[in-house]
């Protein structure tokens, strides 16, 4: 009997590094459902990638995409969680003008959480029950580089991808001793998609979007089965290398597990 096709939910599919990994994951036979606000840009993917038009900062999206996935394929083995918001949508030249922390809106505060941190969150909720059920399943988040989540400027990119990151952290945890794992790929620079916006600089020296595909493809792979807790950076992954070597070079702990230390709570 031949093995059943896998599927794959790909959220901002339309363009950048959703639209690289969508495109990846088909070519390596995965049923994938591609998620995005941008129907235009969704119209563009090539069969059979079924585009999926949702806004993930309505609460009813994550359920449906679920339920629309499971309906049409019967099964959730992988959750790409990409969408995500950049400071060029506030301000096209943030880089040369930065958004200082007294700048910002609470409205403008509230929509990058509820994009970058609440959304991945709650569509990682979404899926859950289903992958638990069937005892299998990786969910991947896109979160951003260490350093961006600090740098003067990027309060509102950087923070709420922090709690993206953190929020990772907690559902490994949750995850262990189940067949479904979590973990973080970042690209590990500036990379040439719309999300850095067209004032970011040469675009000839940006990272390419199919950066991501060696690490993704590993981590859906049968080799990535026990692997959970992780964040792995894209530029530091040596294709010419056997894969478990260089995701052993390209990873490390999830968030701050490296320095992290529990609090000292009071005993029974």
């Amino acid at each position: 009997m031949p093995t059943p096709q896998k599927t794959a939910i790909v959220t901002g599919a339309a363009s950048g590094l959703g639209r690289a990994m969508a495109l990846g994951l088909a070519d390596a036979g995965f049923n994938v459902i591609a998620v995005d606000l941008n129907a235009d840009g969704l119209g563009t993917l090539p069969a059979p990638i079924a585009p999926l038009n949702a806004d993930l900062a309505q609460p009813d999206s994550f359920e449906r995409i679920a339920a629309e996935t499971i309906t049409r394929f019967g099964g959730i083995d992988v959750l790409v969680n990409n969408a995500g918001i950049g400071q060029a949508a506030i301000r096209p030249d943030q880089r040369s003008h930065p958004i200082r922390f007294w700048h910002i809106t609470p409205e403008q505060w509230q929509r990058f959480v509820t994009i970058n941190a609440t959304a991945p969150i709650l569509m990682s909720r979404a899926v859950l029950p289903h992958m638990l059920q069937a005892n299998s399943g990786r969910i991947i988040t896109v979160t951003t580089s260490l350093g961006t989540m600090v740098r003067a400027g990027h309060l509102l990119y950087g923070s709420s991808k922090a709690a993206l990151e953190s929020s990772m952290a907690v559902l490994a945890a949750d995850l262990a001793g189940t067949e479904v794992t979590a973990n973080v790929l970042v690209p590990g620079g500036t990379t040439d998609t719309p999300l850095v916006g067209a004032q970011a600089g040469d675009r000839s020296k940006m990272l390419r979007p199919e950066i991501m595909l060696p690490p993704l493809l590993w981590l859906v792979s049968d080799q990535a089965a026990g692997v959970s807790g992780r964040r792995f950076i894209a530029a530091d992954w040596d294709a010419s290398r056997p894969a478990p070597q260089a995701a052993e070079a390209a990873g490390a702990p999830v968030a701050w597990l490296s320095i992290a230390r529990m609090p000292i709570e009071p005993g029974p």
